[in-house]
Protein backbone atom coordinates (compact mmCIF):
# COMPACT_ATOMS: atom_id res chain seq x y z
CA UNK A 1 0.00 0.00 0.00
CA UNK A 2 1.28 3.43 -0.83
CA UNK A 3 -0.43 6.65 0.39
CA UNK A 4 1.10 10.05 -0.54
CA UNK A 5 1.25 13.54 1.04
CA UNK A 6 1.82 16.91 -0.33
CA UNK A 7 3.21 19.47 1.98
CA UNK A 8 1.15 22.16 0.74
CA UNK A 9 1.15 24.50 3.56
CA UNK A 10 3.42 27.71 2.94
CA UNK A 11 3.23 31.18 1.82
CA UNK A 12 6.10 31.35 -0.90
CA UNK A 13 6.98 34.73 -0.18
CA UNK A 14 9.75 34.98 -2.81
CA UNK A 15 6.64 35.02 -5.78
CA UNK A 16 6.09 38.67 -4.24
CA UNK A 17 2.07 37.09 -4.48
CA UNK A 18 -0.82 36.51 -1.87
CA UNK A 19 -1.85 33.77 -4.10
CA UNK A 20 -0.37 30.56 -2.18
CA UNK A 21 2.57 29.33 -3.81
CA UNK A 22 1.34 26.09 -5.42
CA UNK A 23 -1.32 28.02 -6.76
CA UNK A 24 0.61 29.76 -8.88
CA UNK A 25 0.43 27.64 -12.46
CA UNK A 26 2.77 26.34 -14.84
CA UNK A 27 1.72 25.50 -18.35
CA UNK A 28 -1.60 25.92 -17.26
CA UNK A 29 -2.30 23.89 -13.88
CA UNK A 30 -1.22 24.79 -10.93
CA UNK A 31 1.85 23.77 -8.73
CA UNK A 32 0.02 21.22 -6.48
CA UNK A 33 -2.19 19.41 -9.15
CA UNK A 34 1.22 19.06 -11.33
CA UNK A 35 2.40 17.18 -8.30
CA UNK A 36 -0.68 14.81 -7.77
CA UNK A 37 -0.69 14.37 -11.57
CA UNK A 38 2.83 12.97 -10.94
CA UNK A 39 1.47 10.30 -8.99
CA UNK A 40 -0.43 9.04 -11.93
CA UNK A 41 1.18 5.95 -12.74
CA UNK A 42 0.90 4.82 -8.55
CA UNK A 43 -1.65 3.39 -7.26
CA UNK A 44 -2.82 5.46 -4.25
CA UNK A 45 -4.17 4.16 -0.92
CA UNK A 46 -4.47 7.73 0.25
CA UNK A 47 -3.98 11.26 -1.30
CA UNK A 48 -3.36 14.22 1.69
CA UNK A 49 -2.46 17.11 0.99
CA UNK A 50 -1.14 19.44 3.95
CA UNK A 51 -2.41 23.05 4.52
CA UNK A 52 -1.45 26.33 5.90
CA UNK A 53 -1.79 29.65 4.08
CA UNK A 54 -5.16 30.32 2.82
CA UNK A 55 -5.87 26.38 2.92
CA UNK A 56 -9.40 27.28 1.72
CA UNK A 57 -8.32 28.48 -1.56
CA UNK A 58 -5.88 25.15 -1.73
CA UNK A 59 -9.11 22.98 -0.47
CA UNK A 60 -11.38 25.21 -3.72
CA UNK A 61 -8.54 24.63 -6.05
CA UNK A 62 -8.71 21.00 -5.59
CA UNK A 63 -12.55 20.41 -5.17
CA UNK A 64 -12.91 18.76 -8.47
CA UNK A 65 -10.40 15.89 -7.07
CA UNK A 66 -12.90 13.94 -4.38
CA UNK A 67 -9.90 11.60 -4.09
CA UNK A 68 -8.20 14.23 -2.10
CA UNK A 69 -8.06 14.84 1.89
CA UNK A 70 -7.03 18.10 3.44
CA UNK A 71 -4.72 18.12 6.47
CA UNK A 72 -4.36 21.83 8.76
CA UNK A 73 -0.73 23.32 9.83
CA UNK A 74 -1.77 26.00 11.67
CA UNK A 75 1.78 26.67 12.15
CA UNK A 76 4.68 26.39 9.71
CA UNK A 77 7.58 24.88 11.31
CA UNK A 78 9.41 22.83 9.16
CA UNK A 79 9.05 20.00 6.74
CA UNK A 80 9.01 17.79 10.20
CA UNK A 81 6.39 19.77 11.72
CA UNK A 82 3.95 19.40 8.35
CA UNK A 83 4.21 15.47 8.24
CA UNK A 84 4.00 14.83 11.90
CA UNK A 85 0.26 16.36 11.73
CA UNK A 86 -0.69 13.10 9.81
CA UNK A 87 -0.12 11.06 13.03
CA UNK A 88 -3.63 11.08 14.59
CA UNK A 89 -5.23 10.85 10.33
CA UNK A 90 -2.80 7.53 9.58
CA UNK A 91 -3.60 6.08 12.91
CA UNK A 92 -3.55 1.91 11.86
CA UNK A 93 -2.20 2.48 8.60
CA UNK A 94 0.79 -0.05 7.22
CA UNK A 95 1.76 0.79 4.02
CA UNK A 96 4.29 3.34 2.88
CA UNK A 97 4.00 7.02 2.57
CA UNK A 98 5.43 9.31 -0.06
CA UNK A 99 6.25 13.10 0.73
CA UNK A 100 6.58 15.36 -2.16
CA UNK A 101 6.27 18.87 -2.72
CA UNK A 102 3.87 21.22 -3.48
CA UNK A 103 6.26 23.25 -5.44
CA UNK A 104 8.41 21.07 -7.33
CA UNK A 105 5.75 19.93 -10.21
CA UNK A 106 8.58 18.40 -12.77
CA UNK A 107 8.66 14.95 -11.42
CA UNK A 108 7.97 12.27 -14.09
CA UNK A 109 5.53 9.67 -13.04
CA UNK A 110 8.00 6.95 -14.08
CA UNK A 111 10.65 8.94 -11.24
CA UNK A 112 8.19 8.09 -8.39
CA UNK A 113 7.40 4.76 -9.75
CA UNK A 114 10.74 4.07 -9.43
CA UNK A 115 11.16 5.69 -6.19
CA UNK A 116 8.54 3.47 -4.85
CA UNK A 117 9.84 0.19 -6.59
CA UNK A 118 13.39 0.89 -5.23
CA UNK A 119 12.09 1.80 -1.37
CA UNK A 120 9.51 -1.90 -1.67
CA UNK A 121 12.10 -4.30 -3.27
CA UNK A 122 14.74 -3.20 -0.55
CA UNK A 123 12.51 -2.83 2.01
CA UNK A 124 13.87 0.12 3.05
CA UNK A 125 12.78 2.49 6.20
CA UNK A 126 13.31 5.35 4.17
CA UNK A 127 14.10 5.71 0.55
CA UNK A 128 15.35 9.47 -0.87
CA UNK A 129 14.91 10.93 -4.17
CA UNK A 130 17.97 12.73 -4.92
CA UNK A 131 19.85 14.36 -7.93
CA UNK A 132 23.26 15.79 -8.83
CA UNK A 133 23.49 19.01 -9.23
CA UNK A 134 25.73 20.98 -11.56
CA UNK A 135 25.48 24.09 -8.50
CA UNK A 136 24.21 22.35 -5.85
CA UNK A 137 23.92 25.65 -3.47
CA UNK A 138 20.94 26.28 -1.03
CA UNK A 139 20.27 23.07 -1.33
CA UNK A 140 20.67 19.82 1.79
CA UNK A 141 23.41 17.46 0.90
CA UNK A 142 22.80 13.24 1.00
CA UNK A 143 26.39 11.70 2.27
CA UNK A 144 26.29 7.86 1.39
CA UNK A 145 28.18 5.02 1.87
CA UNK A 146 27.98 1.25 -0.05
CA UNK A 147 25.19 0.89 -2.00
CA UNK A 148 23.34 4.29 -2.08
CA UNK A 149 22.64 3.68 1.82
CA UNK A 150 22.25 7.13 3.56
CA UNK A 151 25.00 7.99 6.16
CA UNK A 152 23.64 11.31 7.10
CA UNK A 153 21.90 14.51 5.38
CA UNK A 154 22.98 17.91 6.53
CA UNK A 155 21.15 20.92 5.08
CA UNK A 156 23.37 23.69 2.92
CA UNK A 157 23.46 26.28 5.40
CA UNK A 158 24.59 24.05 8.36
CA UNK A 159 27.65 22.34 5.72
CA UNK A 160 30.91 23.15 6.39
CA UNK A 161 33.32 23.91 3.49
CA UNK A 162 34.18 20.36 2.37
CA UNK A 163 30.73 18.70 2.57
CA UNK A 164 29.43 21.63 0.22
CA UNK A 165 31.96 20.08 -2.27
CA UNK A 166 29.68 17.06 -2.46
CA UNK A 167 27.17 17.63 -5.59
CA UNK A 168 24.53 14.84 -4.45
CA UNK A 169 21.45 16.47 -2.92
CA UNK A 170 18.19 16.10 -1.41
CA UNK A 171 15.13 16.59 -3.60
CA UNK A 172 12.74 16.81 -0.61
CA UNK A 173 11.14 13.69 -1.72
CA UNK A 174 10.46 10.65 0.04
CA UNK A 175 9.54 6.91 0.05
CA UNK A 176 9.17 6.01 3.76
CA UNK A 177 7.68 2.93 6.26
CA UNK A 178 4.93 4.46 7.99
CA UNK A 179 4.94 2.84 10.75
CA UNK A 180 8.80 3.28 11.44
CA UNK A 181 8.55 6.87 10.35
CA UNK A 182 5.54 7.69 12.68
CA UNK A 183 7.65 6.30 16.22
CA UNK A 184 10.49 8.52 14.84
CA UNK A 185 8.68 11.95 14.13
CA UNK A 186 8.24 12.60 17.98
CA UNK A 187 11.83 12.65 18.69
CA UNK A 188 12.35 15.69 15.99
CA UNK A 189 14.32 18.91 17.41
CA UNK A 190 14.24 22.42 16.52
CA UNK A 191 18.44 22.25 16.81
CA UNK A 192 18.75 23.66 13.55
CA UNK A 193 19.88 27.14 12.03
CA UNK A 194 16.65 27.87 10.93
CA UNK A 195 15.06 26.64 14.79
CA UNK A 196 12.54 24.11 12.73
CA UNK A 197 11.83 20.75 12.67
CA UNK A 198 13.45 18.80 9.36
CA UNK A 199 11.97 16.16 8.13
CA UNK A 200 15.32 14.90 7.10
CA UNK A 201 16.78 14.34 10.81
CA UNK A 202 14.59 11.07 10.59
CA UNK A 203 17.46 9.41 9.03
CA UNK A 204 18.90 9.35 12.53
CA UNK A 205 16.30 7.44 13.52
CA UNK A 206 15.91 5.16 10.48
CA UNK A 207 17.67 1.95 9.63
CA UNK A 208 18.15 1.33 6.03
CA UNK A 209 17.86 4.69 4.80
CA UNK A 210 18.77 4.36 0.91
CA UNK A 211 19.17 7.46 -1.66
CA UNK A 212 17.21 6.45 -5.73
CA UNK A 213 19.44 9.52 -7.95
CA UNK A 214 16.92 11.33 -10.44
CA UNK A 215 18.11 10.45 -14.27
CA UNK A 216 17.13 14.24 -14.96
CA UNK A 217 18.39 16.49 -12.03
CA UNK A 218 16.21 19.21 -13.51
CA UNK A 219 12.95 17.18 -12.75
CA UNK A 220 13.49 17.89 -8.98
CA UNK A 221 13.42 21.38 -9.45
CA UNK A 222 11.84 23.65 -6.79
CA UNK A 223 9.81 26.46 -7.44
CA UNK A 224 10.84 29.76 -5.17
CA UNK A 225 10.59 32.86 -7.06
CA UNK A 226 8.90 33.86 -10.83
CA UNK A 227 12.58 33.39 -12.51
CA UNK A 228 12.01 29.81 -10.83
CA UNK A 229 9.06 29.49 -12.62
CA UNK A 230 9.92 30.12 -15.63
CA UNK A 231 12.95 28.27 -15.81
CA UNK A 232 10.72 25.32 -15.09
CA UNK A 233 8.86 26.46 -17.83
CA UNK A 234 11.51 26.11 -19.69
CA UNK A 235 12.08 22.69 -18.91
CA UNK A 236 8.22 21.76 -19.63
CA UNK A 237 8.58 22.50 -23.26
CA UNK A 238 12.10 21.61 -23.78
CA UNK A 239 10.15 18.39 -22.79
CA UNK A 240 7.45 17.97 -24.93
CA UNK A 241 9.29 19.77 -27.83
CA UNK A 242 11.89 17.06 -27.36
CA UNK A 243 9.18 14.30 -27.27
CA UNK A 244 7.59 15.30 -30.30
CA UNK A 245 10.21 15.79 -32.41
CA UNK A 246 11.17 12.23 -31.82
CA UNK A 247 7.36 11.28 -32.71
CA UNK A 248 8.27 12.41 -36.47
CA UNK A 249 7.40 16.60 -35.86
CA UNK A 250 9.72 19.18 -37.35
CA UNK A 251 10.06 22.25 -36.26
CA UNK A 252 12.11 25.25 -37.20
CA UNK A 253 13.36 27.09 -34.36
CA UNK A 254 11.92 25.33 -31.65
CA UNK A 255 12.83 27.94 -28.66
CA UNK A 256 10.76 30.13 -29.96
CA UNK A 257 7.43 27.37 -30.19
CA UNK A 258 5.24 26.67 -26.94
CA UNK A 259 3.35 23.16 -27.15
CA UNK A 260 0.83 22.39 -24.01
CA UNK A 261 0.70 19.17 -23.21
CA UNK A 262 -2.39 18.10 -23.97
CA UNK A 263 -1.82 18.65 -27.50
CA UNK A 264 -0.95 15.79 -29.98
CA UNK A 265 0.68 15.50 -33.08
CA UNK A 266 0.94 13.26 -36.22
CA UNK A 267 4.35 12.56 -37.75
CA UNK A 268 4.81 14.48 -40.28
CA UNK A 269 3.46 17.80 -39.07
CA UNK A 270 5.61 21.16 -39.57
CA UNK A 271 5.76 23.57 -36.60
CA UNK A 272 6.95 27.04 -37.68
CA UNK A 273 8.83 29.63 -35.70
CA UNK A 274 6.94 31.63 -33.05
CA UNK A 275 3.75 29.54 -32.96
CA UNK A 276 1.73 28.26 -30.45
CA UNK A 277 -0.11 25.08 -29.96
CA UNK A 278 -2.54 24.97 -26.74
CA UNK A 279 -5.13 22.92 -25.80
CA UNK A 280 -6.57 20.08 -26.68
CA UNK A 281 -5.66 20.51 -29.96
CA UNK A 282 -4.71 17.66 -32.68
CA UNK A 283 -3.18 18.47 -35.95
CA UNK A 284 -2.88 15.39 -38.59
CA UNK A 285 -0.23 14.66 -40.45
CA UNK A 286 1.24 16.80 -43.53
CA UNK A 287 -0.03 20.18 -42.07
CA UNK A 288 2.37 22.91 -41.59
CA UNK A 289 1.26 25.61 -38.81
CA UNK A 290 2.92 29.18 -38.74
CA UNK A 291 5.62 30.99 -38.70
CA UNK A 292 3.31 33.13 -36.20
CA UNK A 293 0.34 31.32 -35.73
CA UNK A 294 -1.65 29.91 -32.45
CA UNK A 295 -3.90 27.05 -32.77
CA UNK A 296 -6.25 26.41 -29.52
CA UNK A 297 -8.25 23.34 -28.91
CA UNK A 298 -8.79 22.85 -32.22
CA UNK A 299 -8.69 20.05 -34.36
CA UNK A 300 -6.43 20.39 -37.97
CA UNK A 301 -6.75 17.64 -40.21
CA UNK A 302 -4.28 16.58 -42.71
CA UNK A 303 -2.16 19.09 -45.19
CA UNK A 304 -3.97 22.15 -44.17
CA UNK A 305 -1.46 25.37 -43.97
CA UNK A 306 -1.67 27.94 -41.17
CA UNK A 307 0.38 31.14 -41.91
CA UNK A 308 0.18 33.75 -38.90
CA UNK A 309 -3.30 33.22 -37.96
CA UNK A 310 -5.69 32.17 -34.72
CA UNK A 311 -7.61 29.18 -34.86
CA UNK A 312 -9.28 28.59 -31.46
CA UNK A 313 -12.19 26.17 -30.82
CA UNK A 314 -12.75 25.29 -34.50
CA UNK A 315 -12.31 22.33 -37.03
CA UNK A 316 -10.50 22.33 -40.46
CA UNK A 317 -10.79 19.83 -42.43
CA UNK A 318 -7.92 18.34 -44.87
CA UNK A 319 -6.01 20.55 -47.62
CA UNK A 320 -7.30 23.66 -46.42
CA UNK A 321 -5.05 26.70 -46.24
CA UNK A 322 -5.38 29.34 -43.61
CA UNK A 323 -3.98 32.99 -44.19
CA UNK A 324 -1.86 34.99 -43.49
CA UNK A 325 -3.79 37.04 -40.76
CA UNK A 326 -7.21 35.11 -40.43
CA UNK A 327 -9.33 34.59 -37.48
CA UNK A 328 -11.46 31.63 -36.62
CA UNK A 329 -12.95 31.91 -33.31
CA UNK A 330 -16.10 30.03 -31.11
CA UNK A 331 -16.52 26.85 -33.58
CA UNK A 332 -16.30 27.64 -37.09
CA UNK A 333 -16.12 24.04 -38.86
CA UNK A 334 -14.40 24.47 -42.40
CA UNK A 335 -14.27 21.51 -45.06
CA UNK A 336 -11.59 20.35 -47.50
CA UNK A 337 -10.34 22.07 -49.63
CA UNK A 338 -11.47 25.58 -48.56
CA UNK A 339 -8.85 29.25 -48.60
CA UNK A 340 -9.61 31.45 -46.12
CA UNK A 341 -7.11 34.54 -46.47
CA UNK A 342 -5.92 38.17 -45.51
CA UNK A 343 -7.73 39.62 -43.07
CA UNK A 344 -10.84 37.08 -42.40
CA UNK A 345 -12.69 36.65 -39.48
CA UNK A 346 -15.04 33.72 -39.05
CA UNK A 347 -16.86 33.21 -35.90
CA UNK A 348 -19.90 30.36 -35.00
CA UNK A 349 -20.03 29.20 -38.90
CA UNK A 350 -19.75 26.08 -40.76
CA UNK A 351 -18.33 26.28 -44.19
CA UNK A 352 -18.92 23.92 -46.77
CA UNK A 353 -15.39 21.90 -49.00
CA UNK A 354 -14.05 23.89 -51.91
CA UNK A 355 -15.22 27.34 -50.36
CA UNK A 356 -13.13 30.43 -50.81
CA UNK A 357 -13.43 33.48 -48.34
CA UNK A 358 -9.81 35.35 -49.51
CA UNK A 359 -9.82 38.44 -47.92
CA UNK A 360 -10.91 41.27 -45.68
CA UNK A 361 -14.48 39.81 -45.01
CA UNK A 362 -16.12 39.05 -41.58
CA UNK A 363 -18.28 35.52 -41.65
CA UNK A 364 -20.72 34.89 -38.07
CA UNK A 365 -23.62 32.65 -37.30
CA UNK A 366 -23.29 31.67 -41.04
CA UNK A 367 -23.84 28.38 -42.83
CA UNK A 368 -21.67 28.13 -46.02
CA UNK A 369 -22.35 24.91 -48.72
CA UNK A 370 -19.71 23.45 -51.32
CA UNK A 371 -17.77 25.83 -54.28
CA UNK A 372 -19.05 29.07 -52.21
CA UNK A 373 -16.82 32.47 -53.46
CA UNK A 374 -17.19 34.97 -50.56
CA UNK A 375 -15.63 38.08 -52.63
CA UNK A 376 -13.41 41.06 -50.86
CA UNK A 377 -14.89 43.13 -47.85
CA UNK A 378 -18.16 41.03 -47.69
CA UNK A 379 -19.88 40.71 -44.42
CA UNK A 380 -23.15 39.07 -42.62
CA UNK A 381 -24.55 41.96 -40.35
CA UNK A 382 -25.36 39.32 -37.59
CA UNK A 383 -25.98 40.93 -35.01
CA UNK A 384 -28.79 43.48 -34.01
CA UNK A 385 -28.26 44.96 -30.79
CA UNK A 386 -29.55 42.58 -28.90
CA UNK A 387 -29.71 38.75 -30.70
CA UNK A 388 -27.34 37.10 -33.64
CA UNK A 389 -29.14 35.92 -36.44
CA UNK A 390 -28.35 33.22 -39.07
CA UNK A 391 -27.50 33.64 -42.78
CA UNK A 392 -27.38 30.71 -45.33
CA UNK A 393 -25.40 30.65 -48.79
CA UNK A 394 -26.26 27.18 -50.59
CA UNK A 395 -23.78 26.00 -52.48
CA UNK A 396 -22.18 27.50 -55.81
CA UNK A 397 -22.70 30.90 -54.66
CA UNK A 398 -20.50 33.59 -55.56
CA UNK A 399 -20.91 37.53 -53.50
CA UNK A 400 -19.42 40.55 -54.95
CA UNK A 401 -16.80 42.65 -53.13
CA UNK A 402 -17.69 44.48 -50.39
CA UNK A 403 -21.73 43.05 -50.68
CA UNK A 404 -23.39 42.90 -47.10
CA UNK A 405 -26.00 39.95 -45.91
CA UNK A 406 -28.21 41.59 -43.57
CA UNK A 407 -29.40 38.69 -41.09
CA UNK A 408 -31.49 36.06 -41.28
CA UNK A 409 -31.03 35.96 -44.74
CA UNK A 410 -31.26 32.70 -47.04
CA UNK A 411 -29.03 32.74 -50.01
CA UNK A 412 -29.95 30.53 -52.58
CA UNK A 413 -27.92 27.85 -55.25
CA UNK A 414 -25.51 29.46 -57.95
CA UNK A 415 -26.79 32.85 -57.06
CA UNK A 416 -24.83 35.86 -57.70
CA UNK A 417 -24.48 38.71 -55.51
CA UNK A 418 -23.34 41.77 -57.45
CA UNK A 419 -20.75 44.01 -55.72
CA UNK A 420 -21.96 46.77 -53.19
CA UNK A 421 -25.17 45.19 -52.77
CA UNK A 422 -27.28 45.10 -49.46
CA UNK A 423 -29.00 42.33 -49.11
CA UNK A 424 -31.72 41.99 -47.16
CA UNK A 425 -34.37 39.27 -48.19
CA UNK A 426 -33.90 35.61 -49.40
CA UNK A 427 -32.73 34.97 -53.07
CA UNK A 428 -33.92 32.21 -54.97
CA UNK A 429 -31.64 29.82 -56.72
CA UNK A 430 -29.62 30.60 -59.92
CA UNK A 431 -30.61 34.29 -59.34
CA UNK A 432 -28.33 37.73 -59.62
CA UNK A 433 -29.66 39.91 -56.47
CA UNK A 434 -28.60 43.45 -56.80
CA UNK A 435 -29.30 45.50 -54.20
CA UNK A 436 -27.81 48.80 -54.70
CA UNK A 437 -29.22 52.30 -55.47
CA UNK A 438 -29.00 52.72 -59.06
CA UNK A 439 -25.70 55.47 -60.49
CA UNK A 440 -26.94 58.52 -60.54
CA UNK A 441 -24.80 61.81 -61.91
CA UNK A 442 -25.49 65.20 -61.84
CA UNK A 443 -24.01 67.26 -64.13
CA UNK A 444 -21.62 70.13 -62.89
CA UNK A 445 -21.64 69.55 -59.37
CA UNK A 446 -18.16 71.12 -58.49
CA UNK A 447 -18.68 74.33 -61.10
CA UNK A 448 -18.49 77.09 -59.14
CA UNK A 449 -19.92 79.60 -61.46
Amino acid sequence: MVAVVILAAGRGTRMKSDLPKVLHTLAGRSLVERVLDSCSLLDLERQIVIIGYQGEKVKQALSHRQDVEFVEQTEQLGTGHAVQQLIPHLQGYEGDLLVLNGDAPLLRPETLQQLVATHQEKQNAATLLTANLPNPQGYGRVFCNGDNLVSHIIEDRDCNAAQKQNRRVNAGIYCFNWQKLAESLPKLSTNNDQQEYYLTEVVDYLSRVMAHDAEDYRETNGINDRLQLSAADDVLQARIKDDWMKAGVTMFNPDSITIGEDVRLEPDVIIEPQTHLRGNTIIATGSRIGPGSLVENSKIGSGVSILYSVVTDSEVADHTKIGPYSHLRGDVKLGESCRVGNFVEIKKTTVGSNTNVAHLSYLGNATLGDRVNIGAGTITANYDGKHKHPTIIKKGTKTGSNSVLVAPVTLGENVTVAAGSVVTQDVSDNALVVARSRQKEIPDWNNEE
